[in-house]
């Protein structure tokens, strides 16, 4: 049995892969992120993202976007370990890394159908004029309430924390 093997691929290769999809009448749907701690929110939301269209494509922070959006401590995860746990999820069918502070530029070269961010965007949502002007819409997607990758984090240093203190 050949062992699988995530999507990653370039911009130009996700465009072309985009362009082939559109000629077979397929949508297109695009999120991004950081990821960099994977929770049952992040998968929810994909789930979600995934089920406006044919095929997703997540978009991941690199690891210097991710460090200049929350600070030195992160991520936590570096952009190839968080790229191959999002590819090996089932309602993922492709990763693209990139590494501007927000995501207009990438949408603009991949041009999908559907753009989905959380409703904690709904106030900007980059790139909604590119895909709104080219015939796309944007769908903003629920949070779950108390999962987020902060909180995981947080969690984690309080356990261990109150286990040193216990030692």
């Amino acid at each position: 049995m050949k062992e699988f093997e995530p999507r990653i691929l370039s911009v130009a290769e996700m465009r072309a892969e985009r362009d082939r999809l559109v000629a077979e009448g397929k949508k297109l749907v695009f999120t991004n992120g950081c990821f960099d701690i994977l929770h049952s929110g992040h998968v929810s939301y994909l789930a979600f993202a995934r089920r406006q269209g044919d095929a997703l494509v997540v978009a991941v922070n690199t690891d210097s976007s991710v460090k200049r959006n929350k600070g030195d401590g992160r991520p936590i995860n570096n952009e190839g370990d968080r790229a191959y746990v999002l590819g090996s999820l089932r309602v993922v069918d492709y990763v693209v890394l990139f590494d501007d502070k927000e995501p207009k530029e990438v949408i603009a070269r991949i041009l999908p159908q559907v753009l989905v961010k959380g409703k904690d965007w709904a106030h900007y949502v980059s790139g909604r004029e590119v895909v709104e002007a080219a015939g796309g819409r944007v769908v903003l997607a629920d949070m779950v309430e108390g999962r987020s990758t902060t909180g995981t984090i947080e969690k984690v240093l309080q356990v261990y924390k109150e286990k040193r203190g216990n030692e």
